[in-house]
């Protein structure tokens, strides 16, 4: 059915893919019969804003760039009240992988049209809200080189902050609480995930699910650099879970600390300290998802 929406578009997203994709984005849209408002973000503040004011007008709120303006939004939206779409527009996607919704934007619009709401489940690090992951030591360090860098990549880019961190790592001790259980891992990283993927289509906990209520914590030990590198590349097929170095188990709640300092990066964005407590709230947010199969 055609909807009343607000396009809440990141130009910059994907190194410009959300700006050149707007055009046939918006065509489909307006020719789909939706009546439609597009509005560009300067900042995530500024998403704030344009939800509160799409909510206020009765409209779905659309997310079109990368999986931060998407966590950003779906944030403002639950606590608003109102209804979500998501349309691709940045580098990795994770979230329309991990849901169905189609990876090319012209093709996502039709969910905006047939699909069906769904509750799903949303993160917190402390108190900002996210879609996908939430991760320190490693995974972290990666997206502060993947924050930094200028080079051309594209998706990319990962893998070029995966392997110019391996370089440089030194095993960090984490000494964190989950569901008030204490567990310290010495190693690579501790990570704790709604949807399950990052970093571009890696299925960081591949049995994860933005339905069941839970986070999935997967926390990775101490390897040689050559037995972690190795590994890596699983990662695209989840099956990085096997290592004898990786552990997986579900939680409501993980309280994060670590030996040395190291920002939280949730959904490719930093947006906590440590230390950070990382909660779910169960079925948050309503948002169009493709129709399931029956």
């Amino acid at each position: 059915m055609a909807r009343r929406l607000q396009l809440v578009v990141n130009p910059a997203a994907g190194g410009g893919r959300a700006s050149k994709l707007l055009p046939a984005v918006e065509a489909a849209l307006r020719s789909a019969g939706h009546d439609l408002v597009v509005s560009a973000t300067r900042s995530l503040d500024h998403a704030d804003e344009l939800v509160a004011a799409a909510i206020a007008d009765d409209r779905v709120v659309v997310a079109m760039g990368g999986d931060g303006l998407v966590g950003r939004v779906a944030g403002a939206v639950s606590s608003g009240g109102g209804l979500m779409g998501v349309l691709p527009g940045g580098r990795g996607n994770d979230f329309c992988r991990a849901v169905g919704i189609p990876r090319q934007a012209v093709a996502a619009c039709d969910v905006l049209l047939t699909g069906e709401e769904r509750r799903v489940d949303l993160g917190y690090a402390a108190d900002v809200a996210f879609v996908g992951v939430a991760s320190i030591g490693f995974d972290s360090d990666v997206q502060e080189r993947v924050l930094n860098s200028r080079l051309p990549l594209g998706q990319l880019v990962y893998l070029y902050g995966s392997l110019a961190t391996v370089a440089r790592w030194k095993p960090a001790t984490f000494t964190c609480h989950v569901d008030g259980e204490p567990l310290v891992v010495t190693g690579w990283s501790v990570a704790v995930a709604n949807s399950g993927m990052y970093g571009g289509g890696m299925k960081l906990a591949p049995d994860a699910s933005v339905e069941d209520g839970l986070l999935d914590v997967v926390t990775t030990s101490t390897t040689t650099r050559r037995t972690f590198l190795r590994a890596l590349p699983k990662v695209f097929k989840g099956t990085h879970v096997e290592e004898p170095s990786v552990s997986v188990r579900t939680a409501r709640s993980v309280e994060l600390r670590a030996d040395r300092p190291f920002r939280v990066f949730a959904d490719g964005d930093p947006v906590a300290s440590l230390p950070c407590t990382v909660t779910v709230r169960p079925g948050a947010l309503r948002v169009l998802l493709p129709v399931r199969p029956r």
